[in-house]
Order: C-alpha cells, then sequence, then structure tokens
C-alpha cells in the first residue's frame, strides 16, 4: 500500500503525519531536519507535501530533496479548500498534518523540478525589494495626513527606502547578469516591449515553469484562464482566479505598457475594445496573450519578433 506523507511546517516544530495513521514530530532546526529526512527516507512515502510557509519551508525542502523523496509543495489555500470540503473545521499543527497528508494521497499533486539555491537566493532577493517597495507606499500614504513634527522623520524615511529599493535593483540585476543562463533569460524577456529589468526579474524568480509549460497550462498557473460560471440555464460571465498574484501584477503593469509601445499587444487590444469588450476585459486578454508571447519565447530560446 502506497503511503503518503504530510508535513505542517511551523517556525519551531514540523509535525508529520503518513498514512494511514502514523505521526511523528520534529524541531525545525538543522538536527531536527537531518532526522526528518532519515525518517522518510526509511518510510519511503509515493509523496510528501508541504505548505508553501513565508520561507519556513525552503530548509526542510532542501533537505528532504538531499534524500531524492518526491517532495511537492502546495499553496495553504488548496489545504485549507480541501479541509472544508471533508467537513474538517478545526486548525491545529497536527490536524493541518493530516490534512496536507490526505490531500496528498487524494490529489497526488504534480512533482515538479526543485529550486536550487540560487534560484531561491533570487527568489529572497525579489521578496525583499517587494517588501521595500510596500514600506515606501505605507509611508507616501501616511505623508498626507502627517503632523507637522512627523514630516521631517517620514520625508527622511521615504528618502532611505528609495535609496535602499535602488540598491535591491542593483542588487538584482548583477546577481542575474553573473549566471549566463540567466542573463539569457532576461535578455529574451527584455527582447518583447512592455518588459523591463523589474519585470524580467520578477518573472525569473517568481515563474521558474516559464518555458517548461504548454500556453493553456502557463495561463491557469498564473491566474490567467477564465473559468466558467455556469449552472443549469444560468450563464455566468467567465473570469479569471487564483494563481500566482505577483506574477499577476507584473503583467498587468507590463500589458499597461505593451498596449502603448508594443505593436502586436497593442492592436490587439484595439480589436477586443472595438468589438465591444470592456476595457478591463481586454487588459486581461493583453495579459494572457503576453504570457503566451513570452512563455513561446523561452521554449524555442528565440528573441521577439513583431512578425
Amino acid at each position: 500500500m502506497e503511503k503518503f506523507a504530510g508535513i505542517d511546517v511551523a517556525k519551531d516544530t514540523l509535525e508529520v503525519f503518513i498514512t494511514p495513521g502514523t505521526r511523528k514530530s520534529f524541531l525545525n532546526e538543522d538536527e531536527g531536519r537531518k532526522e526528518l529526512g532519515r525518517f522518510l527516507a526509511d518510510v519511503r512515502p509515493g509523496l510528501v507535501v508541504l505548505e508553501a510557509t513565508g520561507g519556513y519551508q525552503i530548509p526542510v525542502v532542501e533537505t528532504l530533496a538531499l534524500r531524492n523523496l518526491p517532495v511537492v509543495v502546495v499553496n495553504p489555500r488548496q489545504i485549507r479548500d480541501f479541509a472544508k470540503a471533508t467537513g474538517r473545521l478545526a486548525k491545529t499543527d497536527t490536524i493541518d498534518a493530516e490534512m496536507i497528508a490526505r490531500f496528498a494521497e487524494a490529489i497526488k499533486p504534480e512533482v515538479r523540478p526543485l529550486k536550487d539555491s540560487d534560484a531561491n537566493r533570487l527568489q529572497s532577493f525579489v521578496a525583499r525589494r517587494r517588501q521595500l517597495v510596500e514600506m515606501l507606499t505605507m509611508e507616501r500614504n501616511r505623508l498626507g495626513t502627517a503632523p507637522d513634527w512627523a514630516r521631517a522623520d517620514m520625508e527622511d524615511h521615504i528618502e532611505w527606502l528609495t535609496d535602499r529599493i535602488k540598491k535591491a535593483d542593483k542588487d538584482i540585476s548583477s546577481f542575474i547578469r553573473k549566471t549566463p543562463l540567466w542573463r539569457e533569460k532576461e535578455n529574451l524577456l527584455r527582447s518583447v516591449k512592455g518588459i523591463g529589468p523589474v519585470n524580467a526579474s520578477i518573472l525569473l524568480a517568481r515563474l521558474a515553469e516559464l518555458g517548461k509549460l504548454n500556453r493553456k497550462k502557463i495561463c491557469a498557473l498564473v491566474g490567467l484562464a477564465p473559468f466558467n460560471r455556469d449552472s443549469g440555464r444560468f450563464k455566468g460571465r467567465r473570469s479569471i482566479f487564483g494563481g500566482r498574484a505577483e506574477v499577476r501584477a507584473v503583467l498587468y503593469m507590463a500589458a499597461l505598457s505593451a498596449i502603448r509601445y508594443n505593436p502586436v499587444i497593442k492592436a490587439f487590444y484595439g480589436r477586443l475594445v472595438h468589438s465591444g469588450k470592456l476595457p478591463k476585459v481586454a487588459l486581461v486578454a493583453c495579459m494572457r496573450k503576453l504570457l503566451v508571447i513570452l512563455n513561446a519565447i523561452i521554449r524555442t530560446n528565440t528573441p521577439w519578433c513583431a512578425q
């Protein structure tokens, strides 16, 4: 009988559930992760599933990968939706571990190649830049209603954050440029009008599957595949849902630029609006078309060509 493992990753502990009913707990530190790796290597589960937990899962995944275990990291929302569907509304670490294992047994998510240390480092750079941008936005919003005595301090903080973002951009660019494969991919992505250095770096860090999936799968992964909303005679409006929000945000900004400066996307957007599509709907369609183009460019290793 094939076994499935679910691991709930917390800051200090790792709760493990092995189907049909084995439970174990390990410390989330170096020796504890090694012990977990040895334990699972002896059990030999058909699949090991973890939730993405803000980075705490990365050293666990790396430890298990060294043991050649089939590891998959999934979106926490999928686990909670699965738990609700099975009637399990309570939430503890041990319950979560069991739900993750039951999810693995029922859904069997596809095992994909894991990121290497350089890819994880690039993702950390990009995540830190996003945090700085979010802090800068909040500080600028506060400045509008700030009392006089606080304005000078806030303006100094805004200046500091702006400098740190510029430094983060330089660090990301130099990190990408020193790796031949990423440098080549970045050049391919930036050959498309509308894709700038920030867009390219986030796509490289957050969408490693680019060029490896077909057009339907890559759009569904990002959350740009429209889903039906039909029931009986009712025909609902199709809409996008789920996926990787940060990548969608990048494609949104890229599409805004592309409908002005990219002749193919500009003409496509114009045809949609002329045919009666709402501007927002047409813009989402341009995001999807742009993603399909980028996916094809990386897959074929061919720079952008308007023809």
